[in-house]
């Protein structure tokens, strides 16, 4: 209690503060367009050494520890949940490539720089160089969107922050466990009995527990509504166990745990995985927070030029060759390489881990493991903010970028869709059609536009079209029940704003009509599937017409009375497509797309 006190704020309100901290920092990136991870290191070192006013280890006591070693439990089982092996047998060559050959060769040349550039012992380089070839998953998605990369390297930056996210985790996790039993062990034979009872405890526990959930789940032992707080008991539960038997080994048993269940193929997989990462975004950010806040001012000053050349070292050489190793002799172009090779921003995942790593392995003896969380956020901020400006130059001098503008997913192959595309097409977007029905594409394929046959919520949608390049989706098939299932699916991936949905035929009845959780934004001037291709039937067309000062918003109206307004597009390339009734936000320096009836030409006499 005198700790809290003299910390200047009372427990409850420190943790709101860490709360209102961590979202803040992440809805304020996501405003200014700029990676979250930066503010939140900003906010966690202003509130804590800079102001004072957040001091996590007097404000919590005893409970800190326990707090993030809970938290960062959970997000390493969220770590394992992304590994499902059926994915990975099936990824492409360079992605195999990335996890089987780059995830080792990174963690030896991690280890290495971490000992002789960084001059840390063994012990400690081993540990944070496993967690170092974790390249930030929540961290590359952002930036692959900013920089609109062709499909293959994007698709190796994703996939191989993804798959690397448990394997970075388990490696560093393995190292701990030998950490910790070699230094707390009496003799050589303990330690060896001490880490295989530890490790096959853990091995053990995780496997029961993520058995015992996926029977539940399959058998509908558990309903429902209470599967997520049944998941969260037995992960708590797990973790507990395993740590009785050997202190931290549950951290290693609840990754196992999440891996098991990745691969159960549970039909409730992706609601759990969903709710899951959102929980993750809330722990990462506290964790993130509070380690920043604990920072002292002693560990500020140890980033000295040996740390510069760590990161540097990092960057250019721990990074890149083991990249380059494994992708040689491969399909992969050397510009691709070349840009996966010198694209390793790292996340907050890093940073809470190496954080509890290095709390725990200074409370066994090992001194120097008070400089890993500096330098974990030496390396995140640093190579964060470089790869946030230099990826988009870079790929385009390599001649990698798909596109600068816009990119629109259009489902269903009509003729409404089609002229649609067209239309889009010449506002300068890139655009591709998509439907499960083969000869619905044929007036696309002959319009020349890009198209997918087959289901946009399939495997081979995810693997062959790069979502990364499209920014908005549109619903048009004939029909509505399956429109409104793919724009919920997707509207995660997309953004709720971002995904529009013809309007559905029963709309208006009460009886028929879907909660606003459901289903995407109308589109198309509130026009259902077949009144909008019956305007095309009638000889409607969209047009695309600028507005500046002489033309204005107001003389467009008056000129074209029964036009639908359909979307607005930007001098900066920002696309918006209008709901019905809705005006454009600009009205200079502004294209506007409608549907207009066409008038016929008159006959000279």
């Amino acid at each position: 209690m005198a700790a809290a006190e003299t910390a200047g704020l009372a427990p409850v309100m420190a943790f709101a503060l860490v709360g209102a901290l961590g979202v803040g920092s992440q809805w304020l990136a996501w405003r200014l367009r700029m990676p979250s991870i930066v503010l939140m290191l900003v906010a966690g070192l202003i509130f804590g050494p800079f102001l004072g006013i957040l001091d996590p280890a007097g404000q919590f006591g005893d409970m800190l520890g326990p707090m993030i070693a809970i938290a960062v439990a959970i997000i390493l089982f969220e770590g394992g949940l992304t590994l499902n092996f059926h994915t990975l047998r099936d990824a492409a060559t360079g992605v195999k490539r990335l996890v089987v050959l780059g995830a080792p060769l990174g963690w030896l040349a991690s280890a290495l720089t971490l000992h002789y550039v960084a001059g840390l012992s063994w012990a400690a380089s081993a540990v944070f160089g496993g967690i170092m070839i974790v390249t930030g998953p929540t961290v590359i998605a952002p930036l692959l969107r900013q920089a609109k990369l062709q499909k293959r390297p994007a698709a190796l930056l994703q996939w191989e922050a993804i798959v690397n996210d448990p394997v970075g985790a388990l490696a560093a996790v393995l190292a701990f466990q030998v950490v910790i039993v070699l230094e707390t062990a009496s003799s050589a034979g303990a330690a060896a009995q001490d880490l295989t009872i530890g490790i096959s405890v853990a091995t053990l526990l995780g496997i029961a527990g993520g058995w015992g959930i996926a029977r539940a789940f399959r058998l509908a032992y558990v309903p429902e509504y209470m599967k997520v707080p049944v998941l969260f008991v037995v992960l708590l539960s797990v973790f507990a166990l395993s740590d009785g038997v050997l202190h931290e080994s549950g951290l290693l048993a609840v990754t196992i745990m999440g891996i098991w269940v990745a691969n159960a193929r549970l039909p409730s997989y992706t609601e759990l995985r969903r709710f899951k990462e959102h929980a993750t975004v809330l722990l990462v950010s506290g964790v993130f927070i509070l380690l920043a806040a604990n920072m002292s001012w002693a560990s500020l000053r140890s980033l000295d030029l040996t740390a510069l050349l760590f990161v540097l070292a990092v960057i250019l050489i721990a990074r890149p060759l083991p990249v380059l190793a494994a992708l040689s002799f491969s399909d992969v172009t050397w510009r691709e390489r070349l840009l996966v090779a010198f694209t390793g921003p790292r996340g907050v995942v890093l940073v809470a881990v190496a954080g509890l790593f290095g709390e725990r392995l200074v409370q066994i003896g090992i001194a120097d493991a008070d400089r890993i969380a500096p330098l974990a956020f030496a390396l995140v901020a640093a190579t964060v903010v470089l790869h946030g400006f230099t990826l988009t130059p870079m790929a385009r001098v390599l001649g990698l970028t798909a596109s600068s503008t816009t990119g629109v997913i259009i489902l269903g192959g009509s003729r409404w869709s089609v002229a649609l595309a067209e239309a889009l097409q010449k506002m300068g977007l890139q655009v591709i059609i998509a439907d499960p029905n083969h000869a619905h594409l044929r007036g696309a394929r002959d319009a020349g536009i890009e198209t997918f046959f087959g289901d946009i919520l399939s495997k081979a949608a995810e693997e062959r079209i790069n979502l990364v390049a499209y920014e908005k989706l549109i619903c048009a098939t004939d029909n509505d029940a399956y429109n409104t299932l793919v724009a919920t699916d997707l509207a995660p991936e997309f953004g709720r704003d971002n995904v529009f949905q013809v309007k559905r035929v029963r709309e208006a009845s009460s009886r028929h009509a879907l909660p606003a959780t459901l289903g995407g934004r109308v589109i198309g001037g509130g026009k259902t599937y077949f009144e909008a291709n019956a305007l095309i039937s009638q000889g409607w067309e969209f047009r695309v017409t600028g507005l500046s000062e002489e033309f204005t918003l107001d003389q467009w109206r008056e000129k074209h009375p029964e036009a639908i307004l359909i979307a607005e597009l930007g001098k900066s390339g920002t696309l918006r497509f209008l709901e019905p009734e809705s005006d454009p936000k600009n009205t200079v320096d502004v294209e506007l797309l409608s549907l207009m009836p066409v008038k016929p030409k008159r006959r000279e006499n």
